[in-house]
């Protein structure tokens, strides 16, 4: 099951529009973080968040301390030149209402968000959004099983809920501006990395709340 999201690269100078490639970047990033991904997909489901709603509500915490991490990258301008309908892709304040639905509250965080403040480095932003953005496009199953307990895209399953263009499309839009990004060896290097490192954040706020 895909809850969160999937990459090397068999990179080299130039990656991006033009290169050549025969294997795309988002393809890449796939086989990079195949076992993070993994590791990540067993942990969460360990948790059985969609076991009652007070699982689902940590679940919830979960979503909502990586996305507040995440949140500054939607705003960034050289960000938005490179993927299509940036803005529209953002979920922060959909998680927050979601758990406004249940009666809760934001867990606390005592760290400032991943991004917050300062010049964002691109490549390592891409990686996190890969992140992102793959978690919406396997976020299907789990939205069935979020109606389960009752909740839908209008109350508590909000951000889970597929896009109006379907799912498929959404994430091939995604995928299709990554694959055209002109990086070279060592941007290519800090993609992957800041894939990586946005899988172990979530998979350290998982253990913070079913731990």
């Amino acid at each position: 099951m895909n809850t969160t999201l999937q990459t090397p690269a068999e990179t080299g100078p130039e990656i991006g529009a033009g290169s050549g490639s025969e294997v795309g970047r988002a393809k890449r990033l796939k086989a990079a973080t195949m076992q993070a991904h993994d590791q990540l997909d067993k942990r969460i489901m360990a948790g059985e968040p969609f076991a009652a709603l007070a699982n689902y509500g940590r679940f919830l915490a979960v979503q909502h301390a990586f996305h507040r991490d995440i949140d500054a990258l939607y705003d960034d301008p050289a960000i938005a030149a490179l993927v299509p309908d940036l803005a529209e892709r953002r979920r922060f304040a959909q998680i927050g209402q979601d758990l406004a639905d249940l009666s809760l509250a934001p867990a606390e965080q005592t760290e400032a968000p991943r991004f917050a403040g300062g010049e964002i480095d691109v490549p390592t932003a891409l990686g996190w959004l890969y992140v992102a953005e793959g978690s919406n496009l396997g976020a299907a199953f789990l939205f069935k099983m979020a109606r389960a307990l009752g909740l839908d895209e209008n109350h508590g399953a909000r951000h889970l809920a597929g896009h109006p263009d379907g799912r498929a499309q959404h994430w091939r839009s995604f995928t299709g501006a990554l694959d055209e990004v002109a990086l070279d060896e060592a941007e290519e290097m800090r993609v992957i990395e800041g894939a990586n490192a946005a899988f172990r954040r979530v998979h350290g706020l998982v253990e913070q709340q079913y731990g």
